[in-house]
């Protein structure tokens, strides 16, 4: 891989690149990236990192998932099912997997810790490709799998964020005697306009309108790489199969312009070290091309119409100012039994690393409610 790095040739100056924040990447930024990547990053390092956790693999319905598996000691732990999305991996959740486990107290005062699971989507990092017409109802549907049958829990509760935020709703609506509460960062269902708040008579905050101005530039902007995956999965996956300064630019923009701008520092540990790390996971487990595949398969994946789940347990949200997608309360609780909402001013699109105290904190409140 540093091998490919080194040889991969840039650009001396980007005069015929065009420029802006919405342009993609910056041939400065890949620059940067690049030079990290050859003088201070070190996959053996972060192997010892990853190794810290405890990694299984189960074979269902043909395919070998990946997850880890961190138990608490309290015999009244909630198992807790983390789901991540694209493009990020089961790294996204490392900063707060040890802490989850670990006995705290909700708000409330109640005691709370989890058994944590955290498994890597089909076709993402140690997880097998699925077949061309998976969907994430076959995906959610395994994880059922993997949580009843193969780890024995009778029932449990689901974070998602991005794609994993429809696998944790279709859980959530669609195995409602296993799934007794889930907590969200993303919905299934595309963001509303200004004019569908205006019809739902939804006023704003000025936090919530930073938010709202944000998702419709994101709509304007931002969208390039969806409809290329969306449409044309082959072409960016095989194009950038077996190029890691590829992988760089194409995911790389994605956690610079998706997460709160002052990612990096306290609380954020979304650093460029974070950020090669996981470049160097889709690289290494040569999941790129699979993994955008999950935009052709699922076409529908986010819904324009807002639909109540078939599940009267709790629902929770944690929205996040750089987040790529906003949701009010008022809408958020038209999909699910909603009993806690927090906004958080700091933060993006991968809340685990972006702002993990937080996550944290939001997800120990599920204890509050089970």
């Amino acid at each position: 891989m540093l091998d490919l790095v080194r040889k991969t040739r840039l650009p001396a100056q980007s005069s015929f690149i065009s420029t802006g924040s919405t342009a993609g990447i910056s041939l400065g930024d890949l620059k940067g990236f690049k030079d990290e990547w050859l003088t201070s990053f070190d996959w053996k390092t972060e192997e010892k990192s990853l190794n810290k956790f405890h990694h299984y693999t189960a074979h269902i319905e043909g395919l070998d998932v990946h997850f880890i598996h961190e138990k608490s000691s309290a015999e009244d732990a909630i198992p807790l099912l983390l789901l991540h999305g694209w493009p990020g991996s089961f790294l996204e959740f490392a900063p707060i997997i040890n802490d989850l486990t670990k006995a705290a107290k909700t708000v409330s005062g109640k005691q709370v810790s989890f058994n944590v699971i955290v498994p890597s989507l089909p076709g993402f990092a140690f997880s097998s490709a699925p077949p061309t017409d998976w969907t994430i109802q076959d995906t959610a549907r395994i994880f059922n799998t993997l949580l009843t049958d193969v780890l024995g829990y009778e029932t449990y509760a689901a974070f998602g964020t991005d794609w994993g935020g429809g696998v944790a709703y279709t859980l959530y609506d669609q195995f409602n005697t296993t799934v007794r509460a889930a907590h969200l960062a993303f919905l299934p269902f595309y963001p509303p306009t200004r004019e569908q708040l205006a019809a739902e008579n939804i006023t704003l905050s000025p936090l919530e309108e930073f938010e709202e101005a944000n998702t419709i530039e994101w709509n304007n902007s931002g969208l390039g790489y969806f409809v290329e995956q969306n449409t044309k999965p082959n072409t960016v996956g095989l194009a950038l199969y077996d190029s890691p300064v590829g992988q760089l630019a194409w995911i790389g923009e994605k956690f610079l312009n998706w997460s709160d701008p002052n990612a990096g520092h306290a609380p954020s540990v979304l650093t460029h070290n974070e950020i090669l790390r996981s470049i160097s996971l889709y690289y290494l487990t040569e999941s790129f091309a699979s993994s955008v595949a999950i935009y052709a398969q699922n076409p529908q994946g986010f819904n324009t119409v807002y639909t109540k789940a078939n599940n009267d347990a709790p629902l929770l949200f944690s929205a996040f100012k750089y987040n790529v997608g906003f949701w009010p309360p008022a809408l958020v609780a038209k999909v699910g039994n909603l009993v806690y909402y927090k906004n958080h001013d700091f933060g993006g699109h991968f809340p685990g690393v972006d702002n993990p105290p937080a996550l944290l904190a939001d997800l120990r409140e599920i204890g509050h409610f089970w």
